[in-house]
C-alpha cells in the first residue's frame, strides 16, 4: 500500500522481511522498519500539534524550528506555523535523510495519521 501526493509518498508492506515502511518525496525514498515508521508517524504528529499550538504564540512574520527524536530517527519542522518544511534523519543502521517542502507536509501528515498498520 502506497499513499502519495504532490511531493510526498508513504507506504507499508506487511509482507516485507525487514523494511515494511517507505517514506519519500518525488525524487527520493527511504525504506523504514516497522518501528522506524511508527516513530516517524508519532513524531510527525507531535510536531504538527506543536506547530498548531505555537501559532497563537508567534507574530505572523515569525518562523520557528522544532525537533523531535527517538532512538531511531530525528525529525525537524522549520518555518511558519501555517507552512513549514520537514527534515528526517535516520539515526541507526543504514542511516539516511530526506526532506519535504512546506506544500507537501500537510498531506503527508494527514496520511501518516490515517496509516493504520500498527
Amino acid at each position: 500500500m502506497i499513499k502519495s501526493g504532490i511531493g510526498w509518498r508513504l507506504g507499508w508492506d506487511a509482507d516485507a522481511d525487514t523494511f515494511q515502511g517507505l517514506v519519500g518525496s518525488d525524487d527520493w525514498a527511504l525504506e523504514l522498519t516497522a518501528a522506524e515508521l511508527q516513530d516517524f508517524c508519532r513524531l510527525l504528529n507531535q510536531l504538527v500539534e506543536t506547530m498548531i499550538q505555537m501559532s497563537s504564540e508567534l507574530m505572523a512574520e515569525e518562523t520557528i524550528a522544532c525537533e523531535a527524536e527517538s532512538d531511531r530517527l530525528w525529525l525537524e519542522v522549520e518555518g511558519y506555523p501555517y507552512a513549514y518544511r520537514l527534515h528526517l534523519m535516520l539515526l541507526t543502521g543504514r542511516r539516511g535523510e530526506g526532506h519535504w517542502v512546506a506544500t507537501a507536509v500537510p498531506a503527508l501528515a494527514q496520511a501518516a495519521r490515517s496509516l493504520d498498520v500498527f
